[in-house]
């Protein structure tokens, strides 16, 4: 038996400005640190702040509790276009090259 894991297509990119549309961050921005596409989640700089305890590594180092940034799934996310807002993503071909583009205002993200 071998277990197939499927990934799944992000119109959402590292880097991307994005806001969280669902949950306890609702209303906030920021910008995706990492895609984590097994899982569908996503996590993003100053959001969804955890706990974490931490072991000391060497001398210098300081162990004790540390507070991270934990995944949200990626369905809870809403990309920012500069001029509306929130929006969703469409494509565009420009001359053999794909480009995201507003589904509000059209204009390229």
């Amino acid at each position: 038996m071998s277990v197939q894991t499927e990934t799944h297509k992000f119109k959402i990119k590292k880097d991307d400005m994005v806001e969280v549309i669902a949950g306890k961050e609702k209303g906030k921005r920021g910008r995706i640190l990492r895609i984590l596409r097994e899982k569908d989640r996503v996590v993003i700089d100053g959001l969804n702040l955890v706990k974490k305890t931490q072991k000391r590594r060497n001398q210098n180092d300081k162990g004790g509790i540390i507070e991270i940034e934990a995944a949200i799934h990626a369905s809870n996310v809403m990309i920012v276009c500069k001029k509306c807002g929130p929006t969703r993503v469409a494509y565009k071909f420009e001359e053999t090259v794909k480009k995201r583009i507003c589904r509000k205002c059209g204009e390229t993200l």
